[in-house]
């Protein structure tokens, strides 16, 4: 029954959809430098339009000059998109696939950096993320948002769009309007919440008459923005009863949290359970007769079929699943389920890479962000090679997979019982363990291919030139280093030996975070939970950094506490003499110690690059990725891999 109601078509308005699954509005980055949609926008929609997507929702459309938040962000209010639009809409509808194009102003979640105009919102309330004041809008200033609006809806139509939707959730100046916390007006637009709502309920009707009864109309609305004094699912169930009351809406989509404030809890990471979220479409779905999209972290079509199955949602909403593998529909309908490529959710590529303004891409899948450039697509060979791969790490599989893929015989050689790597070691942590699905996803697709992949093997040079393969790709990682400071002083070691179990600390620990990731937090929960008592000491202004990009800092920070992990930042280690650990505080100068059991040190890791220079030496066609190159992260590995592998 959950599966036929899945696939099961469903009527939004006008519109008809073949099947549940919801690509949902995000940022991509992918507009050009003057805000136009691009080729990119097209081929990136239209990839999952073929992989099955019931239906698409681009992202935000800014409807306003003073909104622009960010660099690449699609200009709607310029007539020259139109052409982009066009683009899009074609790609997307040669799939029979309804799209819709979700229209937005940012209101004070945003800069005035790339505008030079003062942000526009409901009050002067300075956004926690943008520390900017805000003009509060006047009554004129809102009739121009609301014609603003209708004027970038009508040129959706224009453009192909089969529906528009209203963005009203965790980044928006109409959530600025509903929320009590950013909207402390006194005329006809603060106040109740009927007041609040005005905004929305005039950009209905403006944006319906622009678009006639032939698109289908959404608004999505924020749940509970899990900031003090804001809106609570009793005010959001309250405001779609209004929305639904208008009578020219077609669906309610959803969201949860503040795009700023809450942000972790939009896009949320591995910590997060799956379907956290549902009870926001839950509760609106039982309060209006309009159907509802549901999101939250819905990693599978079984967790997704299960919201359809409880009531819980009409619609369910999947990006980052349908980013990591555009075939997400497809492979989950045909019952190719081994095969789909599953979201890590470890928001390093997409949500990350959009928070350091770049343009959105996929750890594990390096087509992602390139679709019209045609990276990873099959290019098959007339003359066929014998490829050996040395190392079944992420970047060894992914070469491995592109060569295959080309049509070239490969073989993987893994000196380890298992693939994987370092992931494999990071994802032995629980609250880690979905990063092992990235290993996971590169073995089925290797076995799908037809690589031959050998564990316990150990190749030397001449081992290598003995088997006479016609390209080798060296993906032998990186190694352990011991920190300057350390000496030959006892009882210190790397994390990896925590993981592999060859060490295993007591006691007071101190966890050195020189890498500014998970690599130190993580261990030092596995640590605390072992019973340790454990402080992690960052020479940065935070331990762990780069939980920041990926949206995990704030739930680092719960964990620690409720664990009792001390941090202690801007200290540098200097020494290490008869145990007792010298540290430099890095502002003052002055010197602390610390007197642990145990040293754990998450330092920068030595290239394995041995045999790849020996080979070279040996005169073969070798080339070398990942972190034998230079020891990075996981998303540097699988790109290099995919672009050693493809060239073959």
């Amino acid at each position: 029954m959950a599966e036929r109601l899945l696939w099961s078509p469903l009527r939004i308005g006008p519109v008809t959809v073949a099947n549940r699954v919801v690509f949902s509005a995000h940022l991509t980055n992918y507009a050009t430098q003057d805000g136009l949609p691009s080729e990119q926008h097209a081929a990136y929609y239209a990839e999952r339009a073929a992989g099955g997507a019931g239906l698409i929702i681009t992202e935000e459309h800014s409807t306003h000059p003073t909104d622009w938040p960010y660099e690449k962000l699609i200009h709607g209010f310029k007539p020259e998109v139109l052409d982009g639009y066009r683009r899009i809409t074609d790609a997307v509808h040669a799939h029979n696939t309804p799209i819709f194009a979700q229209l937005n102003h940012n209101g004070g979640q945003a800069s005035s950096m790339f505008s030079r105009n003062p942000v526009w919102a409901p009050s002067p309330v300075a956004d926690p993320l943008f520390r900017e004041v805000p003009k509060a809008v006047s009554r004129a200033e809102i009739a121009e948002i609301i014609e603003g609006y209708a004027t970038v809806a009508a040129r959706c139509a224009a453009g192909g769009f089969d529906g528009i939707e209203l963005q009203c959730s965790h980044s928006s100046i109409v959530r600025g309007f509903l929320s009590p916390a950013t909207n402390r007006r006194i005329d006809d637009y603060g106040g109740t919440l009927v007041n609040r709502a005005r905004l929305l309920l005039e950009l209905v009707d403006a944006v319906r008459h622009a678009i006639g009864p032939g698109l289908a109309l959404g608004v999505r609305l924020c749940g509970d923005e899990l900031i003090e004094g804001g809106t609570t699912i009793e005010e959001a169930v309250e405001v779609a009863r209004m929305v639904e009351a208008t009578g020219q809406v077609d669906y309610i989509n959803t969201s949860i949290g503040v795009a700023t404030a809450t942000l972790f809890m939009i896009e949320a990471s591995m910590h997060i359970t799956p379907g956290y979220a549902t009870f926001i479409p839950s509760a609106i779905r039982a309060a209006v007769g309009l159907p509802v999209v549901g999101v939250g972290r819905f990693k599978d079509p079984i967790q997704a079929e299960r919201a359809l199955e409880d009531g819980h949602c009409d619609l369910v909403g999947v990006v980052r699943g349908q980013i990591a593998d555009a075939e997400f529909v497809a492979k989950a309908r045909s019952g190719h389920t081994d095969d789909t490529r599953l979201c890590l959710s470890c928001n390093q590529e997409c949500v990350g890479r959009m928070g350091l303004n770049r343009w959105l891409g996929c750890i594990e899948n390096p087509r992602t962000g390139r679709e019209s450039q045609g990276v990873g697509k099959a290019r098959l060979t007339r003359a066929p090679r014998e490829v050996l791969v040395v190392g079944a790490g992420p970047a060894g599989l992914q070469a491995a997979i592109a060569a295959a893929r080309n049509g070239h015989r490969v073989t993987v050689c893994e000196r380890e019982g298992q693939p994987g790597g370092q992931v494999r070691l990071a994802a032995s942590v629980p609250n880690r363990a979905e990063l092992g699905d990235l290993v996971r996803n590169q073995v089925s697709e290797c076995r799908r291919l037809g690589v031959e992949i050998c564990f316990g093997v150990t190749l030397d040079s001449a081992e290598v030139v003995r088997r006479r393969p016609d390209k080798v790709v060296v993906a032998t990682g990186a190694v352990a280093a011991r920190p300057w400071w350390a000496g030959d002083a006892p009882n210190l070691c790397d994390i990896r030996e925590v993981l592999e179990g060859v060490a295993a600390p007591s006691g007071s620990v101190v966890v050195i975070d020189e890498i500014g990731f998970h690599h130190a937090t993580s261990v030092a929960e596995l640590l605390a939970d072992r019973g340790c008592e454990v402080e992690v000491i960052a020479s940065g202004m935070v331990v762990g950094q780069d939980l920041g990009i990926t949206l995990d800092m704030e739930t680092w920070w719960i964990r620690a506490g409720a664990k009792g992990i001390a941090q202690s930042t801007e200290l540098v280690p200097m020494a290490l003499v008869e145990g007792v650990l010298q540290l430099q505080h890095h502002p003052t100068g002055q010197m602390v110690e610390r007197t642990p059991d145990w040293i754990v040190c998450a330092v920068p890791a030595v290239p394995a690059e041995q045999l790849y220079f020996e080979l070279r030496a040996a005169g073969l066609d070798v080339d070398r990725v990942g972190d034998c190159v230079a020891p990075r992260r996981a998303h540097a590995a699988v790109i290099e891999g995919e672009r050693a592998g493809a060239a073959v």
